[in-house]
């Protein structure tokens, strides 16, 4: 006889993968803003290309120093975006596994619990990397103190 199982077990296995596709709908705007600031960082980064050459001296200087910062802040973003992804792949693994493990009668709760552990360490990696970025950031968009010298009047 093959098994098939209750309605209200199949409504509990739901019930208990709600937190996860929450989690999911977390991640996708992560990811969402990661793709967005790397967008705006690829945009500026040609923007500062194309004055690169007819730049010369202390200018020259600062957009080498700026494309550097920029080049450092999309691999950080990339970086953010493939553990997001990772940790929204794991979430669904879980979300699956939970499905399986129970039309199967199979007892991986382990399995279940590992894989959920991975998928937030992968999210707070995804975090910590932007934080990262953002801080990153903050360095390009600081006034220079050479342009704040005080005028006296």
């Amino acid at each position: 006889m093959e098994y098939s199982p209750a309605v209200t077990t199949i409504a509990q296995t739901i019930q208990l993968s709600l937190s996860p596709v929450f989690m999911l709908a977390g991640i996708g705007a992560l990811l969402n803003v990661l793709a967005g600031r790397l967008s705006r960082v690829v945009d500026r980064a040609r923007a500062v290309e194309a004055l690169h050459p007819r730049s010369t001296g202390p200018e020259h200087d600062r957009h080498v120093w700026e494309l550097r910062l920029l080049d450092k802040r999309m691999s950080v973003i990339n970086a953010a975006l493939v553990m997001g992804v990772s940790s929204a792949v794991m979430t669904c693994l879980v979300v699956a596994l939970l499905f399986v493990a129970e039309l199967a009668r199979l007892h991986i709760g382990t399995v279940v619990a590992l894989s959920f552990i991975l998928a937030m360490i992968l999210l707070i990696a995804a975090l910590a990397s932007f934080l990262i970025e953002v801080r990153m950031s903050l360095r390009a968009i600081h006034i220079r103190p050479e342009l704040l010298e005080k005028s006296e009047r």
